[in-house]
């Protein structure tokens, strides 16, 4: 609601929607809602996600609020029509680590879903970040709460759940209509620095990218990132286009949830960095983005993030630590792309999110 030009951040919460809806479950979109001083604009932000809701089924069921927690006012819906949702509703799963506790004591269950795995249990440890107290704690860590994990879990029982994809709104395309491997990111991100381990270290993306900047020239296969930034970030840029990378503006091809997709069905596959804390804290994370790439047929490579019992190296799914490495990864997906296009849609059927959806009522009942 608040970002209405990222469209693959909204399909991040919708694959959960999706999910849940598929197996029978009745699902209120709760958000939020940062007014600007403008009535007749917030009135019309308010109609564009609400026909943007209505587009993938969900209706008028949306409760976008305003307040300080104790006192409430919505847009778009009633007060009564909240309060009933509120008194209705068997589980509130919250994706918002901040969210207040007088927020979810209108609930009578109430779960996080842990997206950003060991960042989130480092904010918590640091005391950055202090997390109200839920009934459940859900992470899509696959290291989160294990011996293998290299960082606190804060004393929380975390269950882990796959990260999911709504395989019915993402199907396997069997022809991409460009032939560059792409990807969609922010240049910058809210979490720039991190300490850890008695060290300090960029965390945005723009550092893991540039250490890669020479790839283009280690490969015939074309690269394209379509990158959230701004204008003081263009002479950088320029230099990663004369390197060989093609520069996108993401609200160029990824502004509307339409637009996100079919810039992904249409790519030849995906190569991304991820943030330096997923190899500092070797969490074994899978971005939601790179599950609808092999969701629709479109081989990934993607950079290491430690060790997993579930992800693939070297069948439709690439996981580099060198620039050599993803070279080679390119290159080899190249010798024989049906292969590796048929593999990635077999993989991103272990994320089924009618599957993960399933694993969650489980554990609230």
């Amino acid at each position: 609601m608040n970002y209405p030009e990222g469209g693959g951040h909204f399909w991040v919460y919708l694959q959960y929607v999706q999910g849940l809806r598929s197996i029978g479950c009745d699902v209120w979109w709760m958000e939020e809602f940062r007014p600007t001083g403008d009535a007749q604009r917030d009135s019309a932000r308010v109609r564009s996600f609400a026909a943007r809701l209505d587009r993938y089924g969900l209706g008028r069921q949306f409760l976008l609020y305003t307040g300080d927690g104790k006192h409430l006012e919505y847009a778009g819906t009633s007060e009564a029509c909240a309060n009933s949702v509120f008194r209705d509703t068997d589980l509130l799963l919250n994706f918002h680590q901040a969210i207040r506790p007088c927020i979810l004591e209108r609930f009578r269950r109430t779960a996080l879903v842990d997206i950003d795995p060991g960042l989130l249990q480092y904010w918590m440890s640091a005391g950055v970040l202090s997390v109200a107290p839920h009934h459940l704690y859900f992470t899509t860590g696959e290291t989160v709460g294990t011996a293998r994990a290299t960082f606190p879990n804060c004393g929380i029982n975390w269950i882990r759940i796959r990260p999911p994809v709504s395989l019915d709104f993402w199907p396997y395309v069997p022809e991409p209509s460009y032939n560059k491997f792409t990807t969609v990111s922010s240049w910058w991100g809210d979490d720039q620095w991190v300490e850890y381990g008695g060290e300090i270290y960029d965390n945005n993306k723009r550092a893991s990218f540039l250490k890669f900047a020479d790839l283009p020239r280690l490969t015939v296969q074309p690269l394209e990132l379509a990158l959230f930034f701004d204008a003081s970030d263009q002479e950088e840029l320029d230099s990663m286009g004369q390197k060989g990378w093609s520069i996108r503006h993401s609200h160029e091809v990824a502004a509307t949830p339409e637009q996100y997709q079919s810039y992904v069905q249409g790519s030849r596959g995906e190569f991304s960095c991820a943030k330096a804390s997923c190899m500092k804290f070797q969490n074994a994370w899978l971005s939601d983005r790179t599950l609808c790439y092999l969701a629709s047929g479109r081989p990934a490579v993607v950079q290491d993030t430690g060790p997993s019992s579930i992800l693939p190296n070297g069948l439709g799914m690439f996981r580099f630590s060198t620039l050599e490495e993803a070279a080679g990864a390119l290159n080899a997906i190249a010798s024989n792309y049906a292969l590796h296009s048929r593999a990635a849609r077999d993989l991103a059927e272990c994320f089924d999110a009618r599957r993960v959806a399933e694993k969650i009522l489980s554990c609230c009942t």
